[in-house]
């Protein structure tokens, strides 16, 4: 499956975002619903300015969503940008477990004529 030069920029957004522990924790975090940036901040040793520029970046990769709540400003894990990423690695994940069945499958062969 070839994807098109927007879907790898898409991925290589993605991936590059999720390659940061702190983003990751945030985004496990939204897995359990929507948080402020406060909210997402108090288990960081980092300012708010800081962890706000880690929720921009997950932003720009397309993996969170903000709305606006009155005053509040909730950050959104984005489930489809999620799924992507999933998709993408389960089409590999798939080829790769074939190429392992047809290897066993092979290794029995030899296995059996041995006996």
């Amino acid at each position: 499956m070839r994807e098109t030069p927007d879907q790898d920029a898409r991925l290589d957004r993605a991936f590059l975002a999720l390659a940061d522990p702190v983003r990751r924790q945030l985004v496990a975090r939204l897995s359990r619903g929507p948080a402020t940036v406060n909210e997402l901040a108090e288990p960081f040793a980092m300012t708010k300015q800081g962890v706000s520029k880690h929720i921009q970046v997950l932003e720009a990769a397309g993996l969170i969503t903000r709305t606006r709540d009155g005053q509040r400003r909730p950050c959104h894990l984005d489930p489809a940008a999620l799924e992507a990423l999933t998709a993408w690695i389960d089409t590999y994940r798939l080829v790769a477990e074939r190429q392992f069945r047809r290897l066993d499958a092979v290794l029995e062969t030899m296995k059996a004529g041995e006996k």
